[in-house]
């Protein structure tokens, strides 16, 4: 990696939301995001969606230890939006932990 960037540290999630709950799924995600991008010195987070009720978050932090020890700084309406995002996935899982290599976006 060029010694002009920083180090990059990605996630890359996925969510399979329940039928009939992906509004308030995104808007709890959104909501969640926010928080952590506000308190906790992530970079942002984008959501696609992969198929009928399949999404997938790419998430940017600064490096991989700023990820690992977040959490502590989030307000307590973090919680309500975790939960809401719980209550809206039948299954929420952590794909991937990606250190940047090289990073050619524009």
């Amino acid at each position: 990696m060029s010694p002009n960037h920083p180090p990059l540290f990605s996630v890359i999630y996925s969510f399979v939301v329940k039928p009939g709950h992906s509004e308030a799924f995104e808007q709890a995600w959104k909501g969640m995001t926010e928080l952590i991008f506000a308190h906790e010195g992530s970079l942002g987070s984008r959501l696609h969606l992969a198929g009928d009720l399949h999404y997938i978050a790419y998430a940017q932090w600064p490096d991989r230890q700023t990820w690992e020890n977040y959490g502590d700084k989030l307000p307590p309406k973090a919680k309500e939006y975790s939960q809401a995002m719980r209550d809206a996935c039948e299954k929420i899982d952590t794909l991937f932990k990606l250190d940047l290599v090289e990073d050619l976006l524009k």
